[in-house]
């Protein structure tokens, strides 16, 4: 796939939206988000490729406000400025058309200071070439399974004040499963922004060893309370889980927050757990799609503790609180947990006799004011007795609150922490993120 330069994307983009202000009518406000990518994807089974494509798209959303009325409408752009302004300029007149059928808003809020910003990655991607090579080449002999995608991926803000914020990342995502049998898969990942060959030879060579424990009878147990590790791929999906209005300030104060327990009763996790919106460190763009500025650092949870909310600019009108430029939906896009004092070496070791999980599967709630989830182990969680992988566990159902897994039962989590880019390109190719640790728990409850 031929990249464009960065530098012009942006170039075109803020000439696009220069443009735009020139149609502005009396009293008209827009607002412009670009949300663009340039990828490319490959698919592979039984180690070999059987699907290798590149996307390149630009996805405009345009907003038109004026006496506080706001129409949006999202349209995909050519590249092309000729074609492209007579796609806006037709889009225009049907925002203002809409414009003039809808009631006034209560809760619009326009960021009215001008904040400039500019991003540009530095990152060099691998080549589909060097994936390609070294998949196939590691993946000789067992039946590897798995979706590579990579490139750049661009977001940006304009509106009529002049504000212009630029974002450009680069990053790669390789997720795979190395399948035994029936329900028997390990599942493994490897994302980033370099493409290190031995960092991604080590994580095959842990996978394969995995699975050829796999081959080992499974052993099954009895529903009860069991020591337990969670590797950062399982408890990333428990804290995906919290995700869901756990943070926003409007299912606070709506009770609807699966924390309401927290809010409301007091109740506490363990002291080590602190839990942020760190855009800063992570992958998402440091402004949101109105043009609000967001806070490099948001203190979710620390000391165990809830702490700060997500603010979106409509709850800051609403609430009469200030913003922090949480995105209309109030959920986290760069997730982190802070690391504890467990070396991830010695997790085998410390966990003795128990539990090791890998990965959790299908999680929902069971009582969510509670903050009780249920789901699936999958893939490959196995018996340890000694701090040795003994056997395979057949999948099992958990059920329990994060005030156990994170609170009362939480034992420590390991010094290391573990980006993992979100691999969903449903649409687009992703930009939340979450970094986060192993956690070694307790009476984990396995109910079926």
């Amino acid at each position: 796939m031929q990249t464009t330069n960065p530098s012009t994307m942006q170039t075109y983009f803020y000439e696009l939206a220069d443009w735009i202000g020139t149609q502005m009518q009396s009293g008209e406000t827009f607002l412009a988000w670009l949300s663009a990518e340039e990828s490319d994807f490959i698919r592979f089974n039984h180690s070999k490729v059987r699907q290798a494509t590149s996307v390149k798209q630009i996805a405009l959303t345009l907003g038109l406000i004026k006496a506080s009325r706001r129409a949006d409408i999202k349209l995909m752009l050519s590249g092309n400025a000729e074609q492209d302004r007579a796609q806006v300029r037709q889009v225009l007149d049907i925002l203002r058309a809409d414009l003039a059928q809808l009631p006034e808003d209560p809760y619009l809020l326009i960021a009215e200071t001008v904040n400039n910003s500019e991003v540009q990655s530095q990152a060099k991607l691998p080549s589909p070439a060097e994936v390609l090579d070294q998949v196939t080449r590691e993946g000789a002999g067992v039946d590897l399974v798995g979706l590579y995608a990579g490139g750049k991926l661009y977001r940006g803000f304009a509106n009529s004040l002049g504000q212009r914020n630029w974002h450009s990342a680069d990053n790669f995502n390789f997720e795979w499963c190395l399948y035994h049998a029936a329900d028997k898969a390990v599942k493994s990942s490897y994302a980033g922004a370099v493409w290190d060959a031995r960092e991604y030879s080590q994580k095959m060579a842990f996978a394969k060893t995995q699975l050829a424990r796999l081959g080992d009878k499974p052993m099954a147990l009895k529903p009860g309370q069991y020591r337990a590790y969670l590797a950062p791929s399982a408890l990333s999906e428990v804290l995906s889980m919290l995700c869901w209005g756990g943070f926003g300030i409007k299912s606070q104060k709506t009770k609807q927050s699966c924390l309401a327990k927290m809010i409301e009763d007091g109740a506490v996790m363990n002291p080590g757990v602190r839990i942020s919106e760190n855009t800063a460190e992570g992958l998402a763009s440091g402004f949101q799609q109105d043009g609000f500025m967001k806070k490099g650092r948001v203190d979710l949870i620390a000391g165990g503790a809830l702490k700060d909310s997500l603010v979106s600019p409509r709850s800051a009108k609403e609430y009469a609180v200030e913003t922090n430029g949480a995105n209309l939906y109030e959920m986290p896009e760069s997730l982190d947990m802070a690391g504890g004092t467990l070396a991830r070496d010695d997790a085998l070791k410390a966990l003795d006799t128990g539990l090791l999980i890998g990965n959790l599967w299908y999680l929902n709630f069971s009582d969510r004011a509670a903050c009780r989830m249920t789901g699936m182990t999958r893939f490959a969680t196995f018996w340890v007795e000694n701090g040795e992988i003994k056997a395979p566990l057949n999948v099992m159902r958990f059920d329990d609150t994060v005030y156990r897994v994170l609170g009362e039962n939480l034992e420590g989590l390991t010094r290391e922490c573990e980006l993992q880019p979100s691999s969903d390109s449903y649409g687009e190719r992703s930009v939340l993120s979450t970094r986060l640790p192993g956690a070694l728990v307790r009476d984990f409850a396995l109910t079926l």
